[in-house]
C-alpha cells in the first residue's frame, strides 16, 4: 500500500538511479530492554532476528554497510544517512500522541531519537531515496491526535528530505519481517522493480510461501496464537505501508 502526504507532493515522478546503490541498513543487536520516559516504562524483547535480516541485505549490494551491535548508534547513523540511498533501520520505535520528547527510535545501549529531534531538524535526508523502519508500530498508536501519528514517521522522513519510507501499522514479529524484507529487497535490488512493486512482490511471496514450512524462531506471533510457521497470514505480510514517492 502506497500512502501520499504533503510532504511528499513536490515529486512523485522522477524514478530514483538505482545502478549504484548504496545502502546503510543497522539493528538492535541488545538483549531485552527497558526504556524509562517520563511516567512511562516500556518493555523491549531482544530482537533475535535483525542480524540476520541487516547481513542479508548487505550480502545483495556490494556498496551496503551492515551496522550491527555497538556500531548502531546514534552518532554514527547521523554522520553516514545522507550518505547512502537506503537507509534501513531494524529496531524498536514507538510513536505516541502526545509530547515530541514521547516518541522514539531506539539504538544501541538504549541511545534513541525522539521526535523533538526530528521537530528541531536532527537529520538531512535529501540524499535518501528510501527510510526504512523494520520495528513495530511505527505507522500508528492506539490513540489518534490531529493524523500526523498515522504516518508520523514517513512523514518526519519526507520533511528531512527522504523521498519514501517504509513502516508498520502494528507490533512485528522480527522472525517474519526478516524473511518479508529479504524478499522485498530482491525485487528491489535484483529485480530492479519500484519501490511499491517490490513491497507488493515481497507481500505475495509471503501469502504464497508453504504453510508448512518450518521457518522456527517467530515467538511473538505464536504468543498470540498464530502458527509461528504460516507466513501467508496478513499478520505477517500486511502492516507495512510504503509513505511517498512508490518509483
Amino acid at each position: 500500500m502506497n500512502h501520499i502526504t504533503a510532504a511528499s507532493l513536490i515529486d512523485l515522478n522522477t524514478p530514483p538511479n538505482r545502478n549504484d546503490p548504496k545502502i546503510l541498513a543497522g539493528a538492535l543487536t541488545d538483549d531485552a530492554v527497558t526504556i524509562e520516559v517520563g511516567d512511562n516504562s516500556y518493555n523491549f524483547p531482544h530482537l533475535a532476528h535483525v542480524d540476520d535480516e541487516v547481513n542479508a541485505i548487505a550480502a545483495l549490494s556490494s556498496t551496503a554497510t551492515p551496522l550491527l551491535d555497538t556500531d548502531f548508534n546514534r552518532a554514527r547513523i547521523e554522520r553516514d544517512a545522507n550518505r547512502h540511498t537506503i537507509l534501513h533501520l531494524a529496531t524498536h520505535a514507538k510513536f505516541l500522541v502526545g509530547q515530541p520528547e514521547d516518541s522514539f527510535i531506539l539504538f544501541n545501549n538504549k541511545e534513541r531519537w525522539t521526535l523533538r529531534d526530528f521537530k528541531d531538524g536532527l537529520l538531512n535526508l535529501t540524499h535518501v531515496d528510501l527510510v526504512v523502519l523494520s520495528a513495530c508500530e511505527t505507522g500508528v498508536d492506539n490513540t489518534f491526535g490531529n493524523g500526523e501519528e498515522i504516518l508520523g514517521f514517513g512523514y518526519l522522513m519526507q520533511n528531512a528530505g527522504a523521498r519514501a519510507a517504509i513502516s508498520s501499522l502494528w507490533a512485528v514479529d522480527d522472525g517474519g519481517t526478516q524473511i518479508l524484507m529479504g524478499e522485498f529487497y530482491k525485487a528491489l535490488l535484483l529485480g530492479n522493480l519500484s519501490k511499491t512493486a517490490a513491497l507488493q512482490q515481497a507481500q505475495l511471496a509471503l501469502i504464497n510461501i508453504n504453510e508448512n514450512s518450518d521457518r522456527g524462531g517467530l515467538e511473538l506471533a505464536e504468543s498470540i496464537g498464530l502458527d509461528p510457521n504460516n507466513l501467508s497470514h496478513p499478520y505477517y505480510w500486511a502492516p507495512f505501508i510504503l509513505i511517498g514517492n512508490g518509483l
